[in-house]
């Protein structure tokens, strides 16, 4: 008797090939890590500074812009940004000046400032006098570096960006921590560095003792290597 295929043991679907399985997608990468990987820090030397004056200036105004009534208080736009501009031109002459800038398609960040040993603190015409512990505190630091000015463009990774930008400088000289004199009804400025990691460690009179400012430190997340 001639065999002959019954359909009930060799149904269709089992003579078809199985389709090859496709492989898994690559996972995306997340916000977080792509923009940290789009924005690039870098350090600029005293003529390069010169030259980014307009820009740094115009990130200045933009920050500035975020507080109501800001530009009236302080006696109108130009005089924001020329106060601005005395500033940086007062900071790119003093001795071990340095600046560091974060882009992504543009500037988005900038931090700059001097080192200063942490004796310095404790000169009467340094406008650094933070009272008690706080003052002892700074004294006894290796080395201190002075961030004067920290700005950063409003984005996800902000926090990131700012805190990558202050311990750039403060690395490169290998100091023990930065420091930072922000105006005492500053509150703007005040909120940021708080939120960017920056730590209380007091009040300073300015040298005509006019003005009162808070003094706020930054700890390095590692301290950096020492220096051979």
């Amino acid at each position: 008797m001639p065999l002959t295929r019954s359909h009930s043991f060799f149904p269709a679907a089992q003579r078809r090939p199985a389709p090859p399985a496709r492989p898994p997608a690559p996972a995306r990468p997340s916000g977080r890590a792509s923009t940290l990987e789009a924005v690039r820090l870098r350090r600029v030397n005293r003529m390069l500074a010169d030259g980014l004056r307009d820009e740094l200036a115009d990130l200045h105004m933009e920050l500035r812009a975020r507080t109501p009534g800001e530009f009236a208080r302080c006696g109108g736009r130009e005089q924001v940004r020329e106060d601005f501009l005395s500033h940086l031109t007062a900071r790119i002459k003093r001795p071990g000046f340095a600046l560091a800038v974060a882009e992504a398609n543009g500037l988005v960040g900038c931090a700059f400032g001097f080192p200063a040993r942490g004796d310095s603190f404790r000169r009467p015409d340094s406008g650094w006098s933070p009272p008690g512990d706080d003052l002892d505190l700074l004294a006894a630091c290796d080395n201190v570096f002075v961030v004067t000015t920290l700005l950063v463009r409003s984005q996800p990774q902000e926090k990131d960006v700012a805190r990558r930008l202050a311990e750039r400088l403060i690395i490169d000289h290998h100091a023990s921590l930065g420091a930072t004199l922000v105006g005492h009804e500053d509150y703007a400025s005040l909120a940021s560095l708080r939120s960017w990691g920056w730590q209380d460690a007091g009040e300073s009179w300015g040298p005509s003792s006019a003005s009162l400012s808070r003094v706020l430190v930054l700890p390095l997340t590692e301290r950096p290597p020492t220096a051979r």
